[in-house]
């Protein structure tokens, strides 16, 4: 596991938050590996360009963390894990 990413027991609290992944079409970017991308991105400071490989394209990554932060559901994952720690 590498820093800033989720634990098994912060994933626990949050995946069933999240909307069905898709099987059709490109490979589907797993929920829990672009999550840890977007805390990679906003805990380091760094630009979505240059997030590391192993979480995916950036782009993917940018435009699930807008997608989702416009739905509301990043705030609400971000408040289940505070009130849980």
């Amino acid at each position: 596991m590498h820093r800033h990413e989720l634990t098994d027991e912060q994933w626990e609290l949050i995946a069933e938050q999240f909307p069905p992944e898709r099987g059709k079409g490109r490979p589907y970017r797993s929920h829990r590996e672009v999550m840890n991308g977007i805390m990679w991105v906003l805990n380091s400071g760094s630009p979505w360009r240059d997030l590391p490989e192993r979480y995916g394209p950036w782009k993917t990554v940018y435009n699930r963390f807008n997608r989702w932060s416009k739905e509301g559901l990043f705030e609400r994952l971000l408040e289940r894990l505070q009130i849980c720690q």
